[in-house]
Parts: structure tokens; C-alpha cells; sequence
């Protein structure tokens, strides 16, 4: 018999950006693992210097970083990481995005305007990832701005497992607008909770800038309501979507999204909306000035930390999600 047999041997190797340690080392600690040895610093004009510490040859690499602020320098260090992993030799490179910078930008909605969110797919593909992670992204049809694996995960069965224990299922689940229907029901569905639905009117003129028309599509009259979203930026749907619940009827007003951005002024307008609680997750950064008593953050490390094992250990990820993602 001629040739030479070696055994396969698998190896995860984990990597992180800057952007969001905490959540790095929380899902380190869920895999039973620990940050890869690297280094990664600023040159005094501002470019990014990286380099492993460790030898990568062969490994299953999942680079970890969330495009908060400043989106820009987050998508390129993450870019630079995953160069350096290919040129490193890295069996396969995973990109581990909790947030993708520039989704709501996935479409051209006016003329001469670019589709930013396919140029971060092309970037992501051109340093040489190899597949995607990435939660609850703005829009599904991200997906298709990649020709390799994405797993879309979602931090639905979270939030819906915080209220389901908080009130027994017990509310109405609102949809801020008709973009968000489809999460609302699957929202409501796991509830077993009636669905209504706020009319929204979005400026072209101004950026950022939403309207709610006085008009509530359901029953939410002396009903305790909880308000949907994948995302709040400057939270003006959020709050002016619980002000006219309220005028509506509406007992209490609960809200929650995945990511929280929380851009100005969003933080005084959760101060001073009728909004109970705001239920968010930790795919970006909280600093301590926008940490409001009325701010709930969970733990998305479990999850993702269960999607890269099965990645790494090639079983199916929608099991994870029973079908939700």
C-alpha cells in the first residue's frame, strides 16, 4: 500500500475584534474556549495592525465582530482579521457578525443611490470568508448577496421566552409597521397572543426619520402590549408607536428588538415614552450612560456559541432555532 494516511483532526480557533469584548469572552467561555493569541493595535495615522500570535495552519476559524460604533473601522478590522487568517492558511474562515453594519441599506430606494449592504457582502467574500453568521438581519434578502453559507440566527426564542415568563402570554404583540408583520407573527404565534399593527410612514426627505399615523390595525384597548422590532436606532417607532398605543387604550406598553443601537437622542426619548420596559440583546455594546433603568439586556452568547458548535461539528443549525430562523 502506497501513500501516507493522516488522521482528520478538527480545530476550532476563535477570534475577536474590538468592538464588543464583553460578548467575545462570554461566548469564549460557552464554547469552553479561550480568545485566540493575537495582536491588534492602531498605527499612529489610524490603520490597523493584526497578526496571530499562534499558529492557525488547518484550523476551523470563526472571526467574531459586531459593526457598532465606528461602523466603518469595525467592518474593516474585521476584514484585516480575515485576511490574515487565509494567508494564514486557516482551513475555513467563519465571519461572526451579531450586527451587520449598512443592512438597511439592501436595496436602492431612490435613483444613484448605492446597495451598501451588497458591498459589505462583497467585502466580507473578497478577504475570504467562508461562510457567514449573523443575527436577525434587517432584511432576509441579505442572504442572497452571498454566494456561500449564511446561517441567519435569531434571538427571537429569547425575548419571547423573557415575556412568555414575565406575563404568561398575556398581551397583545404589535407590529410598529407592515415590514415587521412577519416577525410580529411568529411572535404572536409562540405568545398565542392576538396580533395588531401601527401604520408607518417613512420620510424620503430625512434620514432616521419615521411617522406614525394615528391608526392602530387590532384591539388593543385595556390590553397590555408589546411592541416588536429587529432593531432600535434613534427609537422614534418605538416611542411614538407606544404613545399611540396609549391614546388607543392600550394599558401598558412593552417593547423589544435584537439589536440596540441606540443612537441620539434615543435615549432620552425611551426616558420620557410611556414605554415600561425596553427588552433588547448584547449584539452591540451598551455604555454605561445609555444603560436606563428601564433597559433590559440578554445574553445573546449562548445562542451564537451554539450555532459556531454546530458549524464546527457540520450538524444542522435550524434545530437550534426549531425553524424560527
Amino acid at each position: 500500500m502506497s501513500g501516507v494516511e493522516i488522521s482528520p483532526r478538527k480545530r476550532l480557533v476563535f477570534a475577536a475584534g474590538r468592538s464588543n469584548p464583553d460578548l467575545a469572552e462570554e461566548i469564549a467561555k460557552e464554547l469552553g474556549t479561550t480568545l485566540v493569541d493575537q495582536q491588534l493595535e492602531d498605527f499612529a495615522n489610524g490603520e490597523i495592525r493584526f497578526r496571530f500570535r499562534e499558529n492557525i495552519r488547518g484550523a476551523d476559524v470563526f472571526i467574531f465582530q459586531t459593526h457598532a460604533d465606528p461602523v466603518n473601522k469595525s467592518i474593516m478590522e474585521q476584514l484585516i482579521m480575515i485576511d490574515a487568517a487565509k494567508r494564514a492558511s486557516a482551513k475555513r474562515i467563519s465571519a461572526v457578525i451579531p450586527f451587520y453594519g449598512y443592512s438597511r441599506q439592501d436595496r436602492k430606494s431612490r435613483g444613484r443611490e448605492p446597495i451598501s449592504g451588497r458591498l459589505v457582502a462583497d467585502l466580507l467574500t473578497v478577504a475570504g470568508a467562508d461562510r457567514v453568521l449573523s443575527v436577525d438581519l434587517h432584511a432576509d434578502q441579505i442572504q442572497g448577496f452571498f454566494d456561500k453559507p449564511v446561517d441567519h440566527l435569531t434571538a427571537l426564542p429569547l425575548l419571547e421566552q423573557h415575556f412568555l415568563e414575565r406575563f404568561d402570554g398575556d398581551v397583545v404583540v404589535v407590529s410598529p409597521d407592515a415590514g415587521r408583520i412577519k416577525v410580529a407573527e411568529k411572535f404572536a404565534g409562540v405568545m398565542h397572543s392576538p396580533l395588531a399593527i401601527l401604520h408607518k410612514r417613512r420620510r424620503t426627505d430625512v434620514h432616521n426619520v419615521s411617522e406614525t399615523t394615528r391608526e392602530v390595525i387590532g384591539d388593543v384597548r385595556g390590553r397590555r402590549c408589546v411592541l416588536v422590532d429587529d432593531m432600535i436606532d434613534t427609537a422614534g417607532t418605538m416611542t411614538n408607536g407606544a404613545e399611540v398605543l396609549m391614546e388607543f387604550g392600550a394599558e401598558e406598553v412593552y417593547a423589544c428588538a435584537t439589536h440596540g443601537v441606540l443612537s441620539d437622542p434615543a435615549v432620552d426619548r425611551l426616558k420620557n415614552s410611556p414605554i415600561k420596559e425596553l427588552v433588547i440583546t448584547n449584539t452591540l455594546p451598551i455604555p454605561p450612560e445609555k444603560q436606563l433603568d428601564k433597559i433590559t439586556v440578554l445574553s445573546i452568547a449562548p445562542i451564537v456559541a451554539s450555532t459556531i458548535r454546530a458549524v464546527f461539528e457540520d450538524k444542522s443549525v435550524s434545530e437550534i432555532f426549531q425553524g424560527q430562523n
